[in-house]
């Protein structure tokens, strides 16, 4: 399935933030730059981006904030992007994540 094969839970909203992205079984962690952001997951803009189906951890940055969940790739693009979707999130980062959305809500 491609990205857009995926029903969409939640509207993602245009989002610039740093990531880190660490494989939880290999440890390998990669960086790049969130590109879009939904309460449920993200798409990341990565060189090297994990196959789909890859369990991670991930950290993302943004306004002095960090926001840590456990999440699983559901589209890998070589070279280029993944999507993951968030599998663990503690309360106190979904409660970042939600302000962080309704920011970006209200940007006409």
């Amino acid at each position: 399935m491609s990205e857009h094969e995926y029903p969409r839970l939640a509207p993602r909203y245009p989002f610039v933030a740093d990531i880190q992205v660490t494989d939880v079984q290999s440890e390998i962690q990669i960086t790049g730059q969130a590109k879009d952001l939904s309460l449920f997951g993200c798409g990341v803009n990565t060189s090297k981006p994990f196959p789909k189906g890859t369990m991670v951890r991930i950290k993302l940055s943004h306004g002095g904030a960090d926001v840590a969940a456990l999440a699983r790739v559901v589209y890998a693009r070589p070279e280029l992007s993944m999507g993951v979707v968030f599998t663990s999130v503690q309360r106190e980062d979904e409660r970042i994540l939600e302000g962080w959305i309704a920011e970006l809500a209200s940007i006409p």
